[in-house]
């Protein structure tokens, strides 16, 4: 949150001095934007300071409610995504906590994609649509909703609004067409009115402090994981909220579905629009594919499951398929796990059919499949062949790509430019989106742009993508953002101490490392202590294939709570998140001249033996350590074995971690300088 005053106080900064086109309240908050998120504010936010907080101001003074409290730019819990207002106050009568989310928006005009009633052009002149104001509102309240306790108290304690007070009904009169609800409906300048009376039947003119206080000092509840989403695929209402660009192109596949389907009279549609009815099925000669594209923790992998969560609900079969052998086995494993009593083999048989792999679909037939969902698609291989592969079809150089998109009537893609980890790995944007064009077929790209971990901090995956040079070397010190905490531990076993302590407190917590060390089977019933620094040495996870007691199998290293004894790599950490993430810099990524430098000849991974040039092992480094850095929820504590790495971290990085006393309890290790977010200190601390 940028700032919170009452309207009263407030109204004193809304208006601009002689001579000066800024508010007052305007410049304080393009400093506080500086304080708190480190950069400028872009002038989309300051035009919005200037224009439209005014509008609500003055609204609120206009009808007695000086002492309502309203807070500007309101994080939402885990994300980066912000309501522009939030105002708490007390309800007439009874007095209770009452809550105003406001969205304000400074659009005139505003046109519906006719493919896509939630898809609005507000005329931006960037030729992107935008989700719908209202269908924005509602999400973002039913968020706030999900994971604030306080507002849980009572169903009408929250209302959202939408506010476009430059524009006239007519001129944005197709967004109406979209219903409201009590999270959101919409008001226009032909509706300041109507808005108003809104207010007071919202507010009394009694202080707003105790509301405020109360949703600042909420408890918020632990962030959905994929593995939280998937085990809630069958539950109606229970798969994750989408926020914004998510929820923009997932509403838009479902409807492609559904326009593209034949349906019967007794069908109920997820999402039929007035141009579709049953009995009818909108085809096109052209096959479509859907990329969606977005950084660790946009979202991509729960807005798969959620694609299939939906789907499933409506008896329409979808199936995901990954590269990641660790995803697929983990996701069949949960499914399997809620078999009843006499049915295992027919969930198992099940499971397998709804998680595949990439290379499971060289012999399917042309639109054999009604929706692929194909996650991790960065994983994506040139192609299908493997030292499984029969002699006489090794020479088949179909791109594995192609295959997937001939085998799918609708296929989908989800992926990260920076997350391909083996040298044949090619899955990228614009190579899924020339090779799906040169086959034919339509293809809608959208970028995901949120944030659902590193506590929504934008500015952590930032700072790891200039550390690792990608795509240019440009470390920059950590600039702590009261979101996400980054550490350095002094040593492997301090970092191994401090990730144990927080799986004692409950905390999910794992460490991962380069892959600088041999991996070797099971010696017996017992790991390899096969990482050695020093003195200090312990297990990688459980090589694939085998199994030891007490220990997990490889593909639910990341998920078992047994999996906080062995280190994983990034093989097994992979689309997963855990709430603390140590991640130990193995000698295969130095400090040299100023940089982060690539070491080949430190690197143990397999995948990078034979004819295989320097230029991919760098890209493949780096982007293994892009995917360890970014595991992180809550934190991350990194410790380097290149001495000069350690020291440049050290520079780098504020944060670290030492023995401190806690109410007169056991001395324990915990984060020193690394402004803890406030939602864990008040959890954990």
């Amino acid at each position: 949150m940028l700032l919170q005053m009452s309207a009263a106080e407030l109204g004193r900064l809304v208006t601009a001095p002689a001579g000066s086109a800024r508010l007052p309240l305007t410049e304080k908050l393009i400093e506080a934007h500086a304080d708190i998120k480190g950069k400028a504010a872009d002038r989309s936010n300051i035009d919005s300071w200037n224009n439209s907080i005014p509008v609500v101001v003055r609204a609120l003074l206009d009808c007695g409610l000086d002492e309502v409290e309203v807070q500007i730019e309101v994080d939402l819990p885990h994300t980066n995504s912000a309501v522009d207002l939030v105002l708490c106050g007390r309800q007439p009568g009874t007095g209770s906590d009452m809550y105003l989310a406001v969205e304000l928006k400074q659009v005139r005009h505003a046109t519906v994609d006719p493919r896509c009633p939630i898809a609005v052009d507000l005329g931006f002149g960037d030729g992107k649509n935008k989700l719908h104001p209202v269908r924005q509102i509602q999400r973002y309240c039913e968020y706030m909703v999900r994971y604030l306790p306080h507002l849980r108290v009572d169903d009408d304690r929250l209302t959202g609004v939408a506010l476009l007070h430059n524009a006239r009904d007519a001129d944005v009169e197709a967004l109406f067409d979209l219903p409201e609800s009590r999270h959101g409906f919409l008001y226009t300048l032909d509706d300041l009115d109507r808005f108003r009376r809104a207010l007071t039947a919202r507010f009394s003119p009694a202080s707003g402090k105790r509301a405020a206080t109360a949703l600042e000092e909420d408890r918020r509840d632990p962030l959905l994981k994929v593995t939280d989403v998937a085990r809630q695929r069958s539950v109606t209402g229970g798969g994750l909220t989408l926020l914004d660009e998510q929820y923009l192109a997932f509403d838009l596949i479902t409807r492609h579905l559904e326009k593209t389907a034949p349906k019967t009279g007794s069908d109920v549609g997820l999402f039929y629009g007035s141009d579709t009815a049953p009995g009818t099925a909108a085809r096109s000669d052209r096959k479509r594919v859907f990329i969606l594209r977005g950084g660790p923790g946009s979202g991509k992998s729960a807005v798969a499951l959620e694609l299939q969560r939906a789907l499933g609900l409506e008896r329409r079969e979808a199936v995901l398929a990954s590269g990641s052998h660790a995803y697929t086995e983990t996701l069949r494993e949960i499914m399997i796990s809620t078999a009843r009593q006499g049915r295992l083999a027919a969930r198992r048989r099940a499971a397998g059919r709804l998680y595949q792999y990439f290379n499971s679909f060289a012999d399917a037939g042309e639109d054999s499949v009604d929706v692929l969902i194909c996650d991790e698609a960065h994983r994506m291989r040139r192609n299908s062949t493997d030292r499984w592969t029969p002699k006489d079809l090794r020479d088949d150089e179909r791109p594995q790509a192609a295959e997937l998109i001939r085998a799918a009537r609708v296929p989908i893609f989800l992926l990260d430019d920076h997350q391909s980890i083996r040298p044949d790995e090619v899955g990228t944007a614009d190579y899924l989106r020339q090779l799906a064009e040169d086959s034919g077929c339509l293809v809608e790209v959208t970028d995901l742009e949120g944030t659902f971990r590193a506590g929504g901090s934008k500015r952590y995956q930032q700072w790891v993508q200039q550390l690792l040079g990608l795509p240019t070397p440009d470390p920059v010190a950590w600039q702590p953002d009261g979101r996400m905490t980054l550490a350095v531990a002094d040593s492997p076993a301090q970092l191994q101490q401090f990730i144990r302590e927080r799986g004692f407190e409950g905390a999910t917590a794992r460490i991962t490392a380069g892959f600088c060390w041999p991996w070797s089977k099971p010696d017996g019933d017992r790991l390899v202590d096969d990482v050695v620094i020093g003195e200090w040495r312990m297990p990688w996870n459980v090589k694939p294939q085998h199994s030891v007691p007490d220990a997990p199998r490889s593909d639910l290293w990341s998920t078992d709570p047994r999996g906080i004894g062995q280190i994983g790599c990034v093989y097994t950490a992979q689309t997963f998140e855990y709430d603390w993430n140590g991640v130990i810099i193995g000698p295969d990524l130095v400090f040299r001249d100023g940089r982060f430098t690539v070491e080949r000849s430190a690197s143990h991974d397999p995948a990078f033996r034979g004819p295989v040039s320097d230029d991919d092992v760098d890209r493949c480094v780096r982007n293994a350590y892009h995917v360890l850095l970014t595991r992180g929820v809550v934190g991350t504590v990194v410790y380097a074995v290149d001495p000069a790495a350690q020291a440049e971290l050290r520079r780098l990085i504020p944060g670290s971690i030492g023995m401190q006393n806690h109410d007169g309890s056991r001395p324990r290790l915990t984060v020193e300088g690394a402004h803890l977010p406030p939602a864990y200190r008040r959890r954990h601390g």
